[in-house]
């Protein structure tokens, strides 16, 4: 597949995953008083948008047909 997730979406999904993974973790472990549920959503969520950013490709951009790359590479 090809690239579409430039370098600051990148970074911001880095931080953003990191940060909403170690939300739910906290959940999970009992140090935040959220239900299990919201626990996991947000791991879930924390490794796609990790995932997303390693990969620097986005499979919703691909389907709405967003680039944010300033070039090919």
């Amino acid at each position: 597949m090809e690239t579409n997730v430039g370098t600051p979406d990148r970074l911001v999904r880095l931080v953003l995953g990191a940060v909403i993974g170690l939300v739910g973790l906290a959940a999970l472990g009992g140090l935040l008083e959220l239900t299990s549920v919201i626990g996991v959503a947000a791991v879930v969520v924390g490794l796609v948008l990790v995932g997303t950013a390693l990969t620097r490709t986005c499979l919703v951009y691909s389907l709405l047909g967003v680039d944010t790359c300033g070039r090919r590479s």
